[in-house]
């Protein structure tokens, strides 16, 4: 695990790189490397898992003209090593990374893209042709940003790393601003901030002649299979997977797992469990408030498992006192309640072991959200004609809100594609029109310019299918996979997660609907899997997400706090009646407003914590707007 930083194309103060590198010590705290080669500059953190005497970066072929830095695992890279060993290439260490220079001078960029197996995140410098290479792993689990400077690009696997260069302009990007509104992240290819980018999944660029070219490598394309048997599927299911946690086992230091309630993490543990002792870490919050303890399910299946099970029990006045420097750490604002808790949970881990597994991505490809259901749930609208599914829409709406029944005729009436934007829609537009109006209308592009792509991309599918897809492409990167790697990197701990594997992945592809939700519950197939090796009471509990208090915390011991930073500091970004209506709604009603609340909040403070801090450092003088 490390951070990678670089520049290619004009000539760039040698403190520049050195600074974007340090800035991303918590990436790597174990070494660090930096090479200039006139107007193109590498650099690198390290944080030590595979080869940990070796593994020195920036790594090169044969000789130096292809340099190549590269952030994650490479999880296929014994068999990469043999082939290309034998096709005469000589390696100098052991380290996974020291494949990708060999396996690009031996069939460039596209062999990367066709044989990398793993998370990664890297950059490859063409000395030969003059071509900056940078590329992102399938599914996104590794960042990676950009900017284009000049005649210059600059690229870095945290923000930081970027502002570290002194080459931003520290403003907010409006459509940013506006999308974050409704998805509670920002979307891909956007940041936060104007002028800087990711590089989206599956994706390469390339750098030649001062211009940027994307490539797409790879689809995320499912393919139902109505002639697979269950019990075929099944027993694939556990192979697979069983697999891939062995390869995931992969390091030369301590490795752990975090297991939740639920049979994703549950999973991971019991396969790891076959071949080592094991640090189990868990988290809860405080008193209860009804909400759903995850922390004495989790005790049980740690017993079950027989791990060394290692509990976090999170107060409100803790949320509060450290949330300031989770948001600084999330780098871009990610309003999801449980970012939180994953920082306190590997602050925990980290004290353990260096390395911790987890159950990230099996929701997605196995059809595990309970939204996943819905489909199902609103097939009787389809019998009705068009005109009368609007005209109850439309009575629907001027219902009051908190009305049973009201949120069912609304998405009722709606195609899917109008009433799923993943899983968080937060805002709806005419709700951020009155709320930030600074917005520009040049600036407000709308939701379904992000989403209907990627339901174009499945409008063969069945609508979980659909479902599915648009969630793999936006909600996974953009809110499961970003905190999970920035919470985790805030302590210097690497999450791996054997569920985002490709062949798990071309499984769960071919799942037809039937077998993914049924029989009142969701990610069916991959319960009736996992029965193999989980106790039943495990195989089948239901999801519980992190069952965050958020709704009670924001009307009590939040509630000052959250009132200080959107009101009385008066934030250029929000009407505050808008923002105060929300705060003094009735606790019945929270089932939306507090998460309303929660993304303005987490927005205030990213731009206190980071915005205003960067704006200083690049002399804008207009960071907020």
């Amino acid at each position: 695990m490390c951070g990678i930083a670089g520049f290619s194309g004009q000539q760039f103060d040698r403190s520049g790189l050195d600074r974007m590198v340090d800035a991303m010590l918590h990436r790597g705290p174990d070494d660090r490397g930096v090479a200039y080669f006139g107007s193109e500059g590498l650099g690198f953190r390290r944080l030590s898992i595979v080869d940990i005497a070796g593994g020195h970066q920036p790594m090169s072929g044969e000789d130096d003209r292809v340099v190549a830095v590269v952030n994650g695992e490479i999880y296929n890279y014994r068999a990469l090593r043999q082939e290309l060993s034998a096709k005469g290439h000589v390696f100098r260490s052991q380290s996974d990374a020291e494949v990708v220079p060999h396996l690009y001078e031996e069939g460039g960029i596209d062999a990367l893209a066709q044989k990398l197996r793993g998370m990664f995140a890297l950059a490859v410098l063409d000395r030969r042709t003059g071509t900056m290479h940078l590329m992102r792993d399938h599914f996104g689990i590794k960042p990676l940003y950009y900017m284009v400077c000049g005649q210059g690009l600059y690229f870095a696997s945290d923000i930081r790393g970027l502002l570290a260069s002194g080459q931003i302009v520290a403003e907010v990007n409006p459509t940013s601003f506006w999308h974050y509104l409704t998805f509670q992240y920002v979307p891909d290819p956007y940041t936060m901030f104007a002028g800087v980018f990711k590089l989206p999944p599956a994706h390469y660029l390339t750098w030649r002649g001062h211009h940027v070219e994307l490539t797409r490598y790879w689809d995320l394309a499912f393919k139902p299979r109505e002639d697979i048997s269950q019990s075929d599927l099944q027993e694939a299911i556990y192979a697979v997977l069983e697999e891939s946690v062995q390869r995931h086992r992969m390091s030369d230091v301590p490795l752990g797992a975090y297991l939740s309630s639920g049979i994703d993490s549950s999973a991971v543990a019991a396969f790891l469990r076959q071949h080592q002792t094991l640090d189990t870490f868990s988290i809860g919050f405080g008193e209860h408030h009804g909400e759903v303890d995850e922390l004495a399910p989790a005790r049980e299946t740690a017993r079950l498992l027989n791990t060394r099970h290692h509990e976090v029990r999170i107060t409100a006045e803790e949320y509060r006192d450290n949330l300031e420097d989770i948001i600084a750490a999330q780098e871009d604002p990610v309003a999801d309640p449980s970012a939180p808790a994953l920082y306190f949970l590997a602050r925990e881990a980290r004290r353990h072991v260096t390395v911790v597994l987890s159950g990230e991505g099996a929701d997605e490809l196995f059809a595990g959200y309970p939204i996943y259901a819905e489909p199902a749930a609103l097939r009787p609208f389809e019998y009705l004609p068009g005109g009368i599914r609007r005209a109850l829409g439309r009575a629907a709406v001027n219902l009051p809100p908190q009305l049973k029944g009201r949120g069912y005729l609304m998405r009722g009436s709606q195609p899917l594609e109008e009433r799923y934007v993943g899983n968080a829609k937060i805002f709806m537009e005419n709700e951020k029109a009155e709320l930030a109006p600074w917005v520009p209308e040049s600036a407000r592009e709308p939701y379904w310019a992000v989403t209907r792509p990627f339901f174009e991309a499945a409008r063969d599918l069945d609508p979980i299918a659909q479902m599915q897809t648009l969630d793999g492409y936006t909600w996974l990167p953009g809110d499961i996979l970003m905190k999970a790697d920035k919470m985790s990197m805030a302590h210097s701990l690497e999450l791996r997660v054997p569920f985002l594997d490709l062949a798990v992945f071309e499984l769960a592809a071919t799942i037809p609907a039937r077998m993914k939700v049924g029989q009142g519950t969701t990610k069916l197939a991959l319960r009736q899997a996992m029965a193999q090796i989980l106790p039943a009471q495990v195989a089948r509990r239901p999801k519980l997400g992190f069952p965050i208090p958020i709704r009670h915390w924001l009307k009590r011991e939040l509630y000052d706090f959250a009132r200080d930073l959107l009101v009385a500091e008066n934030t250029p970004y929000y009407e505050p009646r808008a923002v105060q209506s929300l705060l003094n709604a009735p606790e019945h009603t929270m089932f939306n407003q507090d998460r309303k609340i929660w993304t303005l909040l987490v927005f205030a403070l990213w731009h206190r914590r980071v915005a205003e801090p960067a704006a200083v450092v690049s002399g804008s003088e207009r960071g907020h707007i």
